[in-house]
């Protein structure tokens, strides 16, 4: 165990997500750590994690780390996940797999050859709540899962007030940005708890904020299941209030899950209970991720699961896309 946790890690990019992972790697014993970026700027905040900055792929190489963490904009994140992956390198990456679809038939065939295991970082999988309406769903607790609606809305200033959002990758559309892309963590947990593939969809985009963009700032998903599941999705940075819920109605009862209170209310006609996870900690959900990730190394994957990884991200690019 203990070699296992000494043996090189590289996390390319460093922004607010990339500290997460460098601190996250040291709680969890890796001490190996490296950090792939092109600038060598002072860290905002990663404790007592130590780590080596490296700036080429000759010292990526060089290293030869077992795994990777790619936390860079959306817009590299495929052309760092193939030269990971020509190199036999395990990769979890930040979600949106790529901001294009192009690139992914060729990215599949490389997994495939190189026998790597791929992670897409949709961390709200992980969370306990959205575990127990799994659950209730597979179970059949409430009779079957009739529709979805989620809503998710955030002002963008608001997210990082140490940054100019108008740098932000989320802001710029040649960095992968964009509302969809950068929240498609619901369009995820949508195939998630439907379970199954979709038989068709529509999205509407949202250009009209004063926010000062060159991607849209809202975006509205419909989706049609296989199993007719519905799911209406709705995605916005302009909001200054924030809000964000999953709602799910099944046969004898709706379910509402408040994400910023971690409350889950089960509403039924003779009345409606709540359950609210107590000291809930977001940084968990990175945690127990990371966690599965290096686990499935350790103990063995079946390729089957990247390729999942990359079929689910497939559909997900080409929804915020609005390719068909």
């Amino acid at each position: 165990m203990t070699e296992f946790y000494n043996k090189p890690v590289v996390v390319f990019g460093a922004g607010s997500i990339g500290e997460r992972h460098i601190r996250n790697l040291w709680a969890l014993g890796f001490k190996n750590i490296f950090v792939f970026r092109q600038r060598n700027l002072p860290f905002r905040d990663i404790a007592d994690a130590k780590v080596t900055v490296i700036k080429t792929w000759e010292e990526v190489q060089q290293i030869n780390p077992f795994a990777a963490v790619i936390t860079s904009p959306t817009s590299l994140h495929i052309s760092q996940a193939q030269k990971c992956v020509e190199l036999g390198i395990h990769v979890l990456i930040e979600k949106p797999l790529s901001s294009e679809i192009e690139s992914l038939d060729q990215f599949e065939n490389m997994v495939k050859k190189h026998h790597v295991f791929v992670y897409v970082g949709y961390m709200n999988r992980f969370h306990p709540l959205i575990l127990k309406i799994k659950e209730i769903i597979s179970q059949k607790t409430f009779g079957n899962l009739i529709s979805i609606q989620s809503k998710w809305a955030e002002y963008l200033p608001d997210w990082h007030p140490w940054e100019d959002y108008r740098e932000s990758y989320a802001a710029r559309k040649e960095l992968g940005g964009g509302v969809a892309l950068t929240l498609s963590h619901d369009i995820d947990m949508a195939l998630f708890l439907a379970n199954d593939q979709i038989k068709k969809y529509a999205v509407v985009k949202n250009y009209k904020s004063n926010l000062e963009l060159n991607v849209e700032s809202g975006a509205d998903f419909l989706m049609l299941f296989n199993n007719d599941i519905t799911a209406n999705i709705h995605l916005n940075f302009y909001e200054k209030v924030k809000e964000r819920f999953l709602k799910l109605v099944f046969d004898e009862a709706s379910i509402q899950f408040d994400f910023f209170t971690s409350t889950l209310t089960i509403k039924k006609q003779e009345g409606e209970t709540k359950e609210v996870l107590e000291n809930f900690d977001r940084n968990d959900l990175f945690l127990s991720q990371t966690k599965y990730f290096f686990d499935k190394i350790e103990s063995g994957f079946q390729i089957e699961e990247s390729i999942s990884q990359i079929n689910d991200s497939r559909l997900i690019i080409a929804m915020c896309n609005n390719e068909q």
